[in-house]
């Protein structure tokens, strides 16, 4: 997906529902980055946009109906709302604090969760397609490695055992990256 995808699909929310101001989550969170830098296609392989109504995140569900998956608006543009809660994802904390914001020309607005701390989420949820697009980040300078570490001590992880094995995992990546350069 690119950003035109996000707006037209917001867009059409905010026309029809009078909802404006979204929170991004997600892998396509990266696209609050484009205006400002080049972004791997590798990172934007999702067709689904992760947000909710900032100002009221228990509209989400309904607003899937009409532009979730399998929706009509699914069908014809290959690409869809999928809601989540902000409580969902385990975030460092201040995440908030660093959302990307964007006006965006279709009349939403729109804030993308910052790449590392998407990443954090990723890194727990530990999937290969999450990894991926972590490794894809930290190719092209978009995720820090420092900055990861240093979110880490702020991210309250489900228990332990999660959090060695997201460290684990960048301790991987941190080797890969080595590696490549």
């Amino acid at each position: 997906m690119n950003l035109d995808q996000v707006d037209h699909l917001l867009g059409e929310i905010a026309r029809e529902r009078g909802v404006r101001e979204f929170v991004v989550l997600g892998s396509l969170s990266v696209l609050g980055l484009t205006r400002g830098r080049p972004v791997p296609d590798e990172m934007l392989v999702s067709n689904e946009v992760d947000a909710y109504p900032e100002r009221d995140p228990a509209l989400a569900n309904e607003l899937a109906r009409r532009w979730g998956q399998g929706s009509e608006f699914q069908k014809a543009h290959g690409y869809y709302f999928d809601p989540i809660s902000p409580r969902l994802p385990t975030l460092p904390e201040g995440w908030q604090a660093r959302l990307i914001e964007l006006e965006l020309p279709a009349g939403a607005r729109a804030k993308f969760l910052e790449p590392n701390d998407a990443a954090v989420s990723k890194y727990a949820r530990g999937e290969p397609k999450d990894r991926a697009w972590i490794r894809e980040g930290l190719r092209a300078s978009i995720l820090s490695l420092a900055t990861l570490e240093y979110r880490f001590r702020e991210t309250p992880f489900l228990d332990q055992a999660e959090h060695e094995r997201v460290k684990r995992a960048l301790d991987e990546d941190r080797v890969w990256l080595e590696a490549i350069r």
